[in-house]
């Protein structure tokens, strides 16, 4: 997806998360992509990106927000964490591959070039996502267990399940750095007991990583709570 199907991608997603976009409501290309101001073909590619990861729901010739609970969501990313977990301590036991230390290294160098400057730009964002997608698919194949990634297939289709799930909040840029590039040293971690050959541990990181994106979902979720709150209390 070009950057600016990356970007719009990115701001319906966050959205949508924000409450901006509420659960029930229909979107349609053409006044979608006039808000934004960009063109009908990177909403269009962005709407089933999101109908992918969950978020929308295909109406007729457009699409409906989904509305999905807290709970639905928590247990979605904490069935994720376990996957992961599970796919990495069997690539452990089983045996890494020689090209996936390799791959896994390079993430880390790619990742530490984007964070060595002490900020993100939107561009860096996406190459943080293409990072990210490669990281975690790497792990799962490296398990050699095709039902995990059928089963995480079948789980990331509710909104933040999936990796590929990037919401981020451009008014919040310092916020927003310290979490992914704490989400990055996870990554170091992970890859550290993987060529250790610790199996155990990496499992346990990879669920705690998991529950890094957790922690952001109860918070964009709280302050939809807050944020309802306060239309009440004005009106």
């Amino acid at each position: 997806m070009a950057s600016t199907g990356k970007q719009v991608l990115v701001t319906l997603r966050k959205q949508i998360a924000d409450g901006i976009l509420k659960g029930g409501q229909r979107l349609a290309e053409i006044p979608t992509a006039e808000s934004l101001g960009v063109s009908r073909m990177p909403v269009r590619m962005a709407f089933k990106a999101l109908e992918q990861e969950g978020f929308l729901t295909k109406a007729g010739r457009g699409y409906t927000v989904r509305e999905t609970s807290p709970e639905d969501i928590t247990g979605a990313i904490e069935v994720r964490g376990v996957l992961e977990g599970l796919a990495a301590r069997q690539a452990v036991e089983r045996g890494l591959d020689p090209n996936v230390l390799p791959t896994l290294k390079q993430c880390l160098r790619d990742g530490d070039a984007l964070f060595v400057k002490g900020h993100l730009t939107d561009d860096d964002f996406g190459s943080y996502h293409d990072m990210n997608c490669l990281f975690h698919d790497t792990i799962v194949n490296a398990s050699h267990n095709p039902a995990i990634a059928e089963a995480l297939a079948r789980n990331q289709h509710l909104p933040f399940a999936s990796v590929k799930a990037l919401a981020v909040d451009p008014n919040q840029p310092e916020r927003e750095f310290r979490r992914f590039y704490y989400a990055h040293l996870q990554h170091h971690s992970i890859v550290d007991a993987l060529e250790r050959g610790q199996s155990a541990r990496a499992e346990g990181l990879m669920r705690e990583h998991a529950n890094t994106t957790l922690n952001y979902a109860d918070e964009e979720q709280q302050n939809e709570r807050s944020r309802r709150i306060r239309r009440k209390t004005s009106s």
